[in-house]
């Protein structure tokens, strides 16, 4: 009996190779859509989650993993504050103002969202990247 030659081995694959392909994609501006419509959304839908009518899972998609923890932790002390306070979550009367962008590289909008509403007027800053061919906040204050 002829003994049969073991194939030779496969060399293992680099995990940077993997990660690399397998890690959020950067994309271009020019790739993207126009950011406003998302600044405008995302600002409604950031003040409706503090407000308690809108679940934040419902922005998930729209973020980077940082910022959404940091809404999520926000939206539960709102919601614990509202609770010991005994006061019903309402809807929010905001009135989108102006919005300034920049632009400091390729692929990355800095935004400031003026909103005004009944009592005050507020700013919301978003940093948002192009990721995988769509916008996503990588950054959010609430001033």
């Amino acid at each position: 009996m002829v003994p049969t030659p073991s194939p030779a081995p496969r060399p293992a694959p680099s995990s940077v190779a993997v990660d690399d392909f397998l890690a959020p994609q950067r994309t271009s501006t020019s790739d993207l859509p126009d950011p406003e419509p998302l600044l405008r959304n995302l600002t409604r839908g950031v003040l409706e989650v503090l407000a308690g009518v809108r679940e934040v899972d419902q922005l998930a998609r729209w973020f980077t993993e940082e910022p959404f923890h940091a809404l999520v932790t926000r939206a539960n002390l709102r919601a614990r504050a509202r609770s010991a306070r005994g006061v019903a979550a309402t809807r929010p009367v905001h009135v989108i103002g102006t919005i300034i962008q920049s632009s400091p590289a390729d692929g990355v909008i800095e935004a400031v969202v003026v909103v005004s509403g009944p009592a005050r007027t507020r700013a919301v800053a978003i940093r948002l990247e192009g990721m995988d061919r769509r916008w996503r906040a990588t950054s959010l204050a609430l001033l």
